[in-house]
């Protein structure tokens, strides 16, 4: 009896052993940019821009939008747990549209700001982290098992998995060059960041470039994309586990505890795309 979703060979299931571990990751941090914007009463996931002043609806769109990131992010779960075709449909369905919320409402709105930047400055990041997080969510979903007669439209955009997670893989390696590039531009800032018990903060400034740059690069380089995604994932993991925890829990105002927690969930969610995009160039198909 068919179950509707397609089944994958020994192989292609010993190259895809990481990606829920990845898939998870990515749905975690979804649920906690939704947590944090019932807290902070405010867009968290891409970094957007302020609210329009003036504009009213401030914490009503915030708590709607809340409650798509943290639904995207269980319905994911769920669908990783018991993979039938309605909980994939649904799980792929909500990823799609709640990436298109994070693309249009932080992403596209930012391009003004940067427009107006002469160098990579943090306005460039937020713009980068709106597109990683619009990519990312996109790959998560479309890693999650193909659905066989899905029928037409919308299932047919839903189902096309193989170009869900090159769009991830294409905006984290963007991002991972963006961010190389201005370790570089703004290696004093970046070095102050480095633990302080950690000796040499300009060299491992510089060294995380060197790795950012080669990493996105590879990423956008299919023979080289599953081993500079997988170390990729491994380095931002260890990142977060020695500079963002840290530092979100050392955070002691709450202007700096929320700028601080968003980066550990960001910290999240960029290895577990890394983890999700680094098995598509192996797949064959």
């Amino acid at each position: 009896m068919s179950t509707g979703v397609v089944s994958t060979t020994p192989r292609t299931r010993s190259l895809e052993s990481l990606v829920p571990a990845g898939q998870i990751f990515v749905a975690a941090a979804l649920v906690a940019f939704g947590a944090q914007q019932f807290l902070w009463g405010d867009f968290v996931a891409g970094r957007a821009p302020a609210f329009p002043a003036g504009l009213p609806g401030r914490l009503v769109w915030a708590y709607v939008s809340a409650a798509g990131l943290i639904a995207a992010g269980a319905a994911m779960l769920v669908a990783l747990a018991h993979p039938s075709p309605a909980a994939v449909r649904a799980a792929r369905t909500a990823a799609v549209c709640i990436a298109a919320v994070i693309l249009l409402w932080a992403g596209v709105r930012q391009i003004p700001t940067v427009a107006g930047e002469s160098h990579l400055t943090g306005e460039w990041t937020k713009l980068g982290k709106a597109l990683m997080l619009f990519g990312g969510t996109l790959a998560a979903a479309g890693a999650l098992p193909k659905l066989s007669g899905s029928g037409g439209w919308p299932w047919r955009l839903v189902n096309g998995t193989d170009g869900l997670v090159h769009t991830g893989r294409a905006c984290l390696g963007a991002f991972f060059i963006l961010c190389g590039i201005q370790h570089f531009i703004w290696t004093g800032f970046v070095a102050s960041l480095v633990p302080a018990w950690i000796p040499g903060p300009f060299f491992w400034t510089w060294f995380a470039g060197v790795a950012l740059i080669a990493g996105g690069a590879g990423m956008l380089f299919p023979p080289a994309a599953t081993l500079a995604a997988r170390l990729s994932a491994l380095m931002v993991f260890l990142w977060l586990l020695m500079l963002h925890v840290p530092r979100g829990l050392a955070a002691l105002d709450a202007g700096s505890a929320r700028n601080e927690w968003t980066a550990v969930f960001e910290a999240l969610a960029v290895s577990g795309i890394a983890l999700v995009v680094a098995v598509l160039p192996s797949r064959g198909r």
